[in-house]
């Protein structure tokens, strides 16, 4: 979404219901659904009181495993791409939204780079920065820093590929977001007690106080999260393991429902996920 506004087209694909109440956290037998080693679906009802649970869906990924990627817009150009065709254009088995973004409609709202090139320089208030790729291997393979922790000059110079957003999830599994009423879809990364990368998609418009709330309770071992896009541009797209998924969202003050028959909309940048070499 641009910088303090949702706004946009509703998408297609999306299984969103809008809960009255906060949601609660709904225990299942076997949430996941394995789409080949280290990678795996969640899937997991958030009940309400609301005439049908909302439910979140995490992809979980061992970054040991698979490799976390970072794509960008070049200047000029396309306005962006779908979910789906970044993942199609980049060889990526999954693909989410990185972050927010500025009214060129291109252009990251906080610091971005990836592989030597910086798609965004300005670096803000945001205290959360998700890092993949490090320079010494010794180093995790992907972390999500709280920056007022750990300032992002002393991340920048670990990793080469680096993502600013505004921070859900203060380590290890605090709620820092401020209470409210406002609701929107969800999408957010997140990581793990294990040091996974757990993409996490809501279609429910929700208070994004009372979701994290939920998404702590849920047996996912939380212990830091940063929001990556809310309301009608937050996708997640997911196609691997014989099991093809596209996910959209939507903002309850825009659109009364949801509308099957519309389009994903162009996103200029996003979080993949890549078969290592070797696999």
């Amino acid at each position: 979404m641009k910088i303090a506004r949702l706004t946009a087209a509703l998408p297609g694909a999306i299984t969103a219901c809008l809960l009255l109440a906060a949601p609660v956290a709904v225990a299942t037998e076997s949430p996941w659904i394995p789409l080949g080693g280290g990678l795996e679906l969640g899937r997991f009802p958030l009940a309400g009181s609301g005439p049908a649970p909302a439910q979140v869906q995490v992809l979980r990924v061992d970054p040991r495993r698979w490799e976390l990627t970072l794509h960008g817009l070049p200047s000029g150009g396309s306005v962006g791409y779908t979910a789906r065709e970044w993942s199609r254009r980049e060889g990526l088995v999954a693909a989410i939204n990185a972050g927010m973004y500025q009214e060129d409609y291109r252009t990251h709202s906080g610091y971005m780079r990836a592989d030597g090139t910086v798609f965004s320089r300005g670096t803000n208030g945001y205290l959360s920065a998700a890092a993949f790729d490090p320079v010494d291997p010794k180093d995790p393979p992907f972390r999500i820093f709280d920056l007022d922790d750990e300032p992002l000059a002393s991340v920048l110079p670990r990793y080469r590929r680096v993502v600013q957003n505004l921070r859900m999830i203060k380590r290890p599994g605090v709620n820092r977001w401020t209470s409210q009423e406002r609701r929107w879809s969800e999408a957010a990364l997140g990581e793990d007690r294990e040091g996974r990368a757990l993409l996490i998609f809501c279609g429910a418009p929700l208070p994004l106080d009372r979701l994290i709330d939920a998404l702590l309770a849920l047996p996912l071992g939380l212990v830091a999260a940063q929001h990556l896009e809310g309301g009608t541009q937050a996708q997640l797209f997911v196609a691997a393991g014989g099991l093809t998924l596209e996910l959209a969202g939507w903002y309850e003050a825009v659109f009364p429902a949801p509308d099957p028959n519309r389009q994903a909309w162009p996103i200029p940048n996003v979080i993949g996920v890549r078969a290592r070499d070797g696999r």
